[in-house]
């Protein structure tokens, strides 16, 4: 069984959404936290120091896209939910820089007419990350802000390889370090707030075999509503190569779309919270070699500044 993609490309959509409006409408005139983060859902506003969190999600799997980019629907009697919980904490240690830790816990239910139903999960990938802001969204109306982002992804879950049979329900990783960095453009227009992120991920060989580097694109925009609440929607684009084991595996390059729509509700200064919808839509040629699924998630937040 080949790994799924990377565990935060395929949710990136999702968490550059999350940090692309983690600030409520003060923003309008601070512009202060435009734009995401490629590794982390936890993003400070210019005036917090740390912050925790937690994100729910849960996931059904609508189908699959073949070598081809043809989508094909689930046989008869197959299904398959994922679940996870993601906590996060990050810290400022610069006016402009901060740093994060993401502990995924994730838990998979399959069942086949054959083999039954099947339930296992365990701690995945535990990713850490850093983020300086060089230029801050609408500080200039000419230059739009810049960040960089930089982060590592350890194999501290279950690869495929090492799962239980038959359905190996109890993988949550991928087997590999996985070094990550980014750029981030992002400006407000009024109460709107535009990103534009390029993320590429490099891992290391794993079980014999070398995955590709991978590269993903993701567009977001959000809107600030005069009572502080946001919606936001974002849509990214992963992709990689064939990977290599003694020689190219033919046929095993990955591209994967994900549409994530998404809210925020700012309880209060310190607690706020965050909702969504997330989509691979079922389309022939928006992925390859690749699961499709729909999903929802629940983001709790407590900030300290």
């Amino acid at each position: 069984m080949r790994p799924r993609s990377s565990p935060s490309s395929r949710t990136l959509a999702l968490l550059v959404a999350l940090a692309v409006w983690g600030c409520p409408s003060r923003a309008r005139a601070q512009a202060c936290c435009a734009g995401g983060s490629a590794v982390t859902p936890g993003r400070l506003e210019l005036h917090e120091d740390a912050l925790v969190g937690v994100e729910l999600k849960a996931a059904s799997l609508l189908g699959s896209y073949d070598t081809s980019g043809r989508y094909i629907t689930n046989p008869a009697g197959d299904t398959e939910g994922d679940f996870e919980e993601d906590l996060f904490g990050a810290v400022r240690v610069l006016r402009r820089g901060q740093v994060a830790l993401l502990v995924p816990l994730v838990e998979t239910q399959r069942q086949d007419p054959r083999d039954g139903g099947h339930f296992g999960g365990g701690i995945g990938d535990i990713n850490l990350s850093a983020r300086y802001d060089f230029v801050v969204a609408g500080e200039s109306r000419l230059i739009p802000g810049v960040a960089v982002l930089a982060g590592v992804t350890l194999p501290t879950g279950k690869p495929p390889e090492l799962a239980s049979p038959p359905l190996a329900v109890d993988a949550t990783g991928i087997g590999a370090y996985q070094v990550n960095a980014a750029l981030a453009l992002e400006q407000t227009f009024g109460p709107w707030l535009v990103n534009a992120t390029g993320l590429l991920a490099i891992r290391t060989p794993r079980f014999g075999e070398q995955l590709a580097p991978q590269g993903t694109l993701l567009a977001a925009a959000a809107y600030t509503l005069p009572s502080d609440a946001a919606i936001a929607l974002s849509a990214s684009y992963a992709f990689e190569g064939d990977a290599s084991a003694n020689g190219s595996v033919p046929s095993s390059s990955k591209r994967v779309t994900v549409v994530t729509l998404s809210g925020l509700w700012p309880v209060t200064d310190s607690w706020r919270l965050l909702g969504g919808v997330y989509l691979d839509p079922p389309i022939d040629g928006l992925g390859s070699n690749q699961p499709a699924v729909g999903g929802l998630t629940l983001t709790i937040i407590r900030s300290w500044s």
